[in-house]
């Protein structure tokens, strides 16, 4: 029998910024009732999936499909009217889906989770399935959710960057949220990311 032997590290440098913002994640559910200002609604969205260089991605994606698709269900920000806004990470524009407060409607989709419908807003993630299968075949999702965990992350670390709270939420009826957002069965639905301030 082979004996294994333990190598022991050096400890980590916590004074790292990125360790510091480790550290600080965190998933919150619970919210102030303050809003956020357009100015932290654009970062927070480039830091989920904007660009870097006018084709790279702040977060890595298979073959470069990028198949995913932001929506923000808007309920209180600064600048912005209630409503759902498709991100164009190409201009870094929002668009206008529809117009009004959706966030009852949402959370009902989400099997009424209370944070949902209680954030001043959602990110919500769901991709265009066939831009990655049409390459990878059925492996291809398995990509897509790949990408989807790295766009979570990215949103968790910044509402701590941002002094900002957030959960991910994967407990939804998939039709509902899809329905929600005027998409069709040529899409999946990933992630919804309820934000706020924190109590």
């Amino acid at each position: 029998m082979i004996e294994l032997s333990t190598v022991k590290l050096p400890s980590p440098d916590m004074n790292k910024l990125l360790a510091h913002l480790l550290v600080k994640r965190k998933s919150i559910r619970k919210y102030g009732k303050d809003s956020v200002d357009l100015t932290t609604l654009s970062q927070l969205l480039w830091y989920t999936y904007g660009l870097i260089d006018g084709k790279r991605r702040v977060v890595p994606s298979a073959g470069a499909t990028y198949p995913v698709e932001v929506y923000v269900v808007v309920k209180n920000v600064v600048g912005l009217e209630p409503g759902i806004y498709k991100y164009n990470e190409y201009n870094h524009t929002l668009e206008l889906v529809k117009q009004g407060d959706y966030s009852r409607e949402l959370a009902r989709a989400c099997l009424d989770q209370s944070w949902v419908r209680n954030a001043v807003l959602n990110i919500v993630l769901v991709a265009r399935y066939e831009k990655t299968t049409g390459w990878y075949g059925e492996r291809g999702f398995r990509y897509i959710y790949m990408e989807a965990g790295h766009i979570g992350q990215n949103i968790y670390l910044a509402a701590a960057e941002m002094g900002l709270g957030t959960v991910a939420v994967g407990a939804f009826n998939d039709d509902e949220v899809l329905g929600l957002l005027g998409l069709g069965e040529e899409y999946i639905a990933l992630y919804v990311f309820p934000i706020g301030k924190p109590l």
